[in-house]
């Protein structure tokens, strides 16, 4: 989107001007986050979490790099090397903890920007691949976690890879030949754990390219707002710098205030007590559970326990994959005109049933194999499914939604005693 209001870059210093007539780097950036870049004036704290999300991805960067220079990919000291790293390297328990703890806060993070983009329609025309790319950013963001979670060789890590890379032998014909691919053999090895290495540490960077493609793509239209009305002049927006740097610092302070008492006080709350026992292939766990940020997939994957046509074991792998694919296809199954669920009650409604659906899936997911959690994982995966298939496409050609304002500047003035909001053309023609 074009911004014929926005400031543009003028070095007056002889260097920078010399700079950015070979190298226009100061002019990137200063039109990308600095005042050359107008955003809405009502973005409230939940747009805060794209940054926050790239502040935890820089730390991950750094603290594994560190780690990386004392980590050994070899099934004999693997677990070994991790004990080195917490009780011999300078810092190295923090670091340790940092990253671990670091990937949580993360997901965290991307979660409630997942979220917000739902309830605020984000994913619509025109930021579908804005959307897109995020899922992807996601995809990769569980594969780089997943292999991470292997690395430091402890009895849930071994039995953790063994049984989620034991699901791809669930497709037909090409199943075994896929697993065996993946881990370089017939069980996780020293093979197993040189890949994982090798992919955990080269993700992160190819996650900051996309991350790149991701903000590149939302420059374009420009980002949306609580009210999910495109910005009409000057008057509905205000420059990045420094309003909205000083807002994200801010949320970047709580944040890191969090994950240091998380850092500090609780830094294995989040993990599992079986990864401090070295892995042995022949004793196998009570119960093999992966990390709480895949705990509602897992459920999903659970829940198929019957041979239908294909095996049940084959069921829950493609529903597992079906169930983050799916999000791929939201730009184009919510038909609704109106992106924000401030205005549409009979979304936001079903907006907080499916919240709560995906909590009781990562209940379910974390807890033992019994028939309870067996059966609410069944009814809460089909409900997942049902509200993207079939549940929003209803709702989008059925609901009246609220009337809208004529612009953010409207709203704003609306929420602080201003003029009351009109109904603008769109909502009148839903009405």
């Amino acid at each position: 989107m074009s911004f014929p209001w926005a400031k543009h870059y003028a070095p007056t210093n002889p260097l920078m001007k010399w700079v950015d007539e070979r190298l226009p780097l100061p002019r990137l950036v200063y039109n990308a986050v600095g005042a050359g870049y107008p955003v809405p004036r009502n973005l409230n704290y939940f747009w805060n979490f794209g940054v926050l999300a790239g502040a935890a991805l820089g730390i991950q960067i750094i603290t594994g790099i560190v780690l990386a220079m004392h980590y050994a990919a070899n099934g004999g000291v693997a677990f070994d090397s991790v004990e080195h790293i917490m009780r011999d390297v300078n810092g190295g328990w923090m670091l340790r903890y940092a990253h671990a703890n670091g990937a949580s806060m993360f997901f965290i993070v991307v979660y409630i920007h997942m979220f917000r983009g739902l309830y605020y329609g984000s994913y619509k025309a025109p930021r579908e691949m804005v959307w897109l790319l995020g899922v992807v950013i996601f995809l990769l963001m569980m594969a780089t976690a997943f292999m991470g979670y292997v690395l430091p060789w402890g009895q849930m890590s071994f039995w953790g890879a063994q049984v989620i890379t034991g699901f791809f032998s669930a497709i037909p014909v090409v199943g075994d030949s896929i697993r065996i691919w993946l881990l370089g053999g017939f069980a996780p090895d020293d093979a197993a754990l040189n890949r994982f290495f090798s992919l955990h540490y080269l993700l992160p960077f190819v996650i900051a390219g996309v991350i790149i493609l991701h903000i590149w793509a939302l420059h374009i239209p420009g980002s949306n707002n609580p009210t999910g009305v495109e910005v009409k002049g000057e008057q509905d927006t205000v420059p990045f710098h420094p309003y909205y740097t000083a807002k994200d610092g801010f949320g970047l302070g709580i944040f890191l205030l969090i994950f240091a008492v998380l850092l500090f006080y609780a830094p294995n709350y989040l993990g599992h007590p079986d990864n401090y026992v070295p892995a042995n292939p022949l004793s196998t766990p009570a119960h093999i559970v992966p990390e709480w940020y895949f705990w509602p997939f897992y459920a999903i994957l659970r829940a198929f326990t019957v041979d239908f046509i294909l095996p049940a074991k084959l069921w829950g792998v493609l529903a597992m994959f079906g169930s983050i694919l799916l999000l791929f296809f939201l730009p184009w199954l919510d038909t609704s005109p109106v992106r924000s669920a401030n205005y549409r009650p009979t979304y936001r409604i079903f907006f907080w049933i499916l919240m709560l659906d995906i909590l009781v899936l990562g209940y379910c997911g974390g807890s033992p194999a019994d028939p309870v959690y067996v059966i609410l994982s069944q009814i809460c995966a089909a409900y997942y499914f049902a509200h993207f298939l079939i549940i929003m496409p209803m709702i989008a050609r059925s609901e009246r939604p609220r009337p809208l304002p004529n612009s953010i500047t409207e709203a704003v003035l609306s929420k602080h005693g201003g003029t009351s909001p009109a109904q603008s053309p769109a909502a009148s023609a839903l009405a």
